[in-house]
């Protein structure tokens, strides 16, 4: 008997073959292919004459075999199958590719139910590989709303509406785990009821209510779990740290440049919000180059300073050139203060009080060090604090809940400590409020007064010259660029330019007479931070790379980002990477190239090259490419949403009263068994501090 967790290949007529390509798409049970939703619908609502057919259209139409026949190609050496159709008002030929088998289905005198494209060659009207059946009451690739689905190679979209259909009474044994006075006060469909018509709806309005249903249940979930952790947090308690004022004040008159009003306010929250006995749970959230470090020392400052807590700080990034430049930075700023610094990667173990000659553990750091910089080795390595005050994870996106997770827990003290997660990917607020429905944040949404906004350039293939000329001048000037590649080797299948390919171009042809060096990420980190130095102390005035330098590349002299394989990226990425230059006051410029001439891609890079604002280019990229391209698989820190959009506000407001209802009324979720299981076995897509 077949059950919602049957192994799909027990479904009759899925044998070991074909259940292998539907695991391919992560399809292992019944239930899995009830939840594999369309990602689209083709509207065979209305049913044509063949008279009336026109081409280049999509149409339906029900008509009766008069011939059917199978033909060889000898050109092409395809085998084509041939059919006449006719129905009362005139015939229409159809023919299929590679499908010889069909004549063994359909005979002449079969009526038949056809779907899909009118074409037109010099014989007349034509549909070419149309979808077809034969005609009954339960017609489900031709006829009205026919779901699209993702699939994989050899696995058809008529075998799997096939067999959608052949398990879809089984979604009325779905448990249905939304409360039922959510569903009262929401009017949504009923779970078994939005499966059904997410796959075989008889209108759009049907298509639309099922998939309002089913997005609500991935945003509730979302609501839930932040509303759950806020909980959590506020039964915590931290170390109270006290603002110091004076000290604070002394710190921002020594620095080189003034603070920006929202850099002062975002310092202000964080330093407030520090001096509860409660933990900051805080998001601080701004563009490329707006300065999001300098008030996150701020707080480590004030941290340092308090003799009375002798707590220390802990600042953990996603690369070695970033925490190294972090470190550098940091020693640099607070040299007036006496503070001991330390940084942990897998590479160097350093202490700002010892000299470098000095084989020092990680341990030996964490115990000597007010403030500590570090990458993934902060959590692999053997190490305890022993009064953790504030942990800042920096570029957030890039660590998973556990690394999070991790970090924290190697503190000691029974107190928690103070967290503030950092990213430079732009988030309206809106929609960070959605993601992050368990922080507080704050936002850096201006830049320094003294920089010029980049002058972005999409570069047609014919100006290449032009743009190299360009760059040869800055570098006579006394500037210095970036090249950015999208991969390392020469056998990349995708044939985009290779950084190892680009370089020798450049370096022995175009500048061979300009020092120049390469970076990316298979090289040992002693030599990612030789490359990083020289080309920070203008040794080399030409940088070629990977997406290496989209986090951790601080070159103020650096003024033109050249990007090759433009169209490999989106619009956030490309965004990070020209934030690399316009960090001085000279006029800075990122030319964009790319092979593409597709009008969608070109009309993306025309965005960019019209924004600068990191903001207007997320919510764009959006549009444009949906949430997973941007925030997919390496972003760790955004949720995978099948139906929802983390734009539709609406939805999430909904959502969210919902969500704080049930949480207020029922924190433990006693009342509400299936929905506390349904938390516990859903993934962690949020993180989890």
């Amino acid at each position: 008997m077949t059950e919602l967790d049957t192994n799909i290949s027990e479904i009759k007529g899925i044998g070991k073959i074909l259940a292998k390509r539907f695991q391919l798409l992560e399809i292992n049970t019944v239930q899995d292919l009830l939840f594999h939703f369309p990602f689209r619908y083709d509207d065979f609502s209305a049913l044509s004459k063949i008279k009336d057919l026109k081409p280049y259209t999509n149409a339906r139409i029900i008509g009766q075999i008069e011939l059917i026949q199978n033909k060889r190609s000898p050109r092409k050496r395809l085998n084509i199958t041939e059919a006449l159709i006719s129905d009362e008002t005139e015939t229409i030929k159809v023919i299929w590719f590679n499908q010889p088998f069909l004549t063994r289905n359909l005979k002449a005198g079969d009526n038949i139910s056809l779907a899909g494209k009118v074409e037109e060659d010099i014989s007349g009207l034509i549909m070419k590989s149309p979808e077809y059946e034969k005609v009954s009451l339960n017609n489900v690739h031709t006829s009205g709303l026919v779901p699209n689905y993702h699939s994989t190679a050899n696995l058809t979209q008529k075998q799997i509406r096939f067999y959608i259909k052949k398990v879809i009474g089984l979604a009325k044994q779905m448990p249905e785990w939304l409360p039922a006075e959510v569903l009262k006060e929401t009017k949504l469909l009923n779970l078994s009821e939005s499966l059904y018509k997410i796959h075989f709806p008889k209108n759009k309005q049907e298509a639309d209510r099922a998939k309002e249903r089913l997005a609500f249940n991935e945003l509730f979930l979302l609501q839930l779990k932040s509303q759950i952790i806020k909980q959590e947090f506020k039964n915590n308690k931290a170390v109270p740290v006290k603002f110091l004022e004076k000290e604070t004040k002394n710190f921002v008159e020594k620095l080189n440049f003034k603070l920006t009003d929202s850099q002062k306010k975002s310092a202000w929250e964080i330093l407030q919000n520090m001096q509860k006995d409660t933990p900051m749970s805080r998001l601080l959230e701004g563009d490329v180059g707006s300065g999001k470090t300098v008030v996150a020392i701020m707080a480590m400052l004030n941290i340092a300073l308090n003799k009375n807590i002798k707590g220390q700080s802990v600042l953990m990034v996603p690369t070695e050139i970033l925490a190294k430049q972090h470190y550098d930075s940091i020693t640099q700023l607070l040299k007036p203060f006496h503070i001991n610094i330390g940084l942990i990667s897998r590479s160097q173990k350093v202490l700002n009080t010892e000299k470098n000659d000095k084989k020092l553990t990680a341990q030996d750091i964490i115990d000597n060090s007010q403030i500590i910089i570090g990458t993934h080795a902060l959590i692999q390595e053997k190490i305890n604090f022993s009064n953790l005050i504030l942990a800042i994870i920096d570029e957030q996106h890039r660590f998973g809940v556990e690394q999070r997770k991790e970090l924290i827990q190697k503190n000691t003290s029974h107190l928690a400590p103070h967290l503030l997660s950092m990213t430079a990917t732009p988030i309206p607020r809106t929609l960070a409020l959605t993601i992050y429905g368990d922080l507080d944040i704050s936002i850096i949404n201006e830049m320094p007064k003294e920089r010029k906004p980049i002058i972005t350039k999409v570069v047609p293939e014919e100006k290449r010259v032009l743009a190299y000329n360009f760059i040869r001048e800055q570098i006579k000037q006394g500037r210095q660029a970036f090249v950015v590649c999208p991969l390392i080797d020469i056998s990349d299948k995708l044939g985009v330019k290779s950084v190892k390919e680009e370089f020798k171009k450049l370096n022995d042809y175009i500048f061979k007479d300009i020092e120049m060096d390469m970076l990316h990420g298979k090289l040992k980190a002693e030599e990612k931070e030789k490359i990083r130095k020289d080309f920070l102390n203008n040794k080399t005035k030409i940088l070629v790379s990977t997406s290496v330098i989209e986090v951790g590349i601080d070159v103020p002299n650096a003024t033109i980002m050249l990007i090759e394989g433009a169209d490999r990226f989106g619009l956030s990425q490309l965004h990070q990477f020209r934030g690399r230059v316009g960090r001085s006051e000279h006029q800075s410029y990122c030319f964009v190239f790319t092979d593409s001439n597709n009008e969608k891609t070109l009309k993306r890079l025309t965005y960019l090259q019209q924004h600068n604002n990191g903001f207007d280019l997320a919510k764009k990229d959006l549009e444009l490419r949906g949430e997973g391209e941007i925030y997919g698989t390496t972003q760790k820190g955004f949720p995978e949403l099948k139906m929802a959009s983390l734009f539709d506000y609406k939805l999430v407001k909904k959502a969210q009263e919902q969500a704080e209802k049930i949480i207020n009324h029922d924190p433990q979720l006693k009342n509400y068994p299936l929905l506390k299981q349904k938390i516990n076995f859903w993934k962690d897509i949020i993180h989890l501090e």
